[in-house]
């Protein structure tokens, strides 16, 4: 039995594939016990391992049942590596599971099957993301998400915004939607957003769940970042991260993240220096990047 967290996106996606390379290689009943949502993208995808929900493992007994069971999460107070042989932190978010495993690190997306995967709209588009859970993934730019979107319109490009939420935030701090962009937004089936994404131009957004998802539907990330360090992340060619600036904070062992407060900036919280990891990701890098996969596609459809 593989417990992956509930609640989370991009975990589930990020540690799923190591699960099913768990399923490959040991000659074992896997039962992998994560949030409903996501059954549906990967029951038919995986037909050699069982999927539960918390309650239908209890239910069914299969935590006393288990030969075994494997618990992935993050450990940040692991100093004995108890529940993890290396610390996340040096690794990255989606290798952890890897280690806890004792598989192969090598890279893989999950495989994604839903039932309509059809394109949603005839014209060229790009979808993007601005939400997050914590200020610091944010683009913290003020003028970034509206410099972009003019720049994809522009460039005849509709432009998709897929987030949950059209405005989020805590306390007097709140994020909206980026101006001029078709609203997508709600709380809509994960089979709906890959749709979307699947048939997308690119994708642009912060280190985020649906980063995650896009990558795991085969669509290029545009991922602006700078909390996290690029080995983080699934890898991509079209990370943005200003090296000149404070960065990496959530990858630095020496510092405790904190869910609890929306505000997270252990370097500089408070000062003019706040959240400049993604403040100073100027629009112009975002828009170049942009630029430059738009050549290599277009090259590729050449070719």
């Amino acid at each position: 039995m593989i417990q992956l967290p509930v609640g989370t996106l991009g975990d589930v996606l990020a540690w799923f594939p190591y699960a099913a390379k768990f399923a490959r290689v040991h000659p074992a009943r896997v039962v992998c016990v994560l949030s409903e949502v996501f059954i549906p993208l990967f029951q038919n995808a995986y037909p050699d391992i069982t999927f539960r929900t918390r309650q239908q493992a209890e239910a069914e007994g299969l935590p006393r049942r288990a030969y075994a069971s494997y618990r992935l999460g993050l450990f940040f107070n692991d100093t004995a590596c108890d529940h993890q042989p290396t610390d996340f932190r040096f690794v990255g978010l989606h290798k952890t599971a890897a280690y806890i495993l004792g598989v192969s690190q090598d890279e893989e997306r999950p495989r994604l099957v839903f039932d309509d995967e059809s394109r949603p709209i005839e014209e060229p588009y790009v979808c993007i993301a601005a939400q997050a859970s914590s200020q610091c993934k944010y683009w913290n730019n003020p003028h970034g998400w509206r410099d972009v979107v003019a720049f994809l319109k522009g460039r005849g490009y509709r432009v998709i915004c897929i987030d949950r939420e059209a405005v989020y935030g805590s306390g007097i701090v709140w994020n909206y939607m980026p101006w001029g962009v078709e609203d997508q937004t709600g709380n809509r089936p994960l089979a709906e957003r890959a749709r979307w994404l699947k048939h997308a131009e690119f994708f642009i957004g912060a280190s985020s769940g649906l980063a995650w998802l896009a990558w795991a539907a085969g669509c290029p990330v545009v991922m602006i970042s700078g909390f996290t360090h690029p080995t983080n992340e699934f890898h991509t060619p079209w990370r943005i991260i200003n090296w000149h600036t404070c960065n990496s904070c959530w990858n630095d062992p020496t510092h405790q993240f904190d869910h609890k407060d929306f505000l997270w900036c252990p370097r500089h919280a408070g000062t003019s220096r706040q959240f400049e990891c993604s403040r100073l990701i100027a629009s112009e890098q975002v828009t170049r990047m942009v630029e430059t996969l738009i050549r290599v596609k277009a090259a590729e459809v050449a070719s």
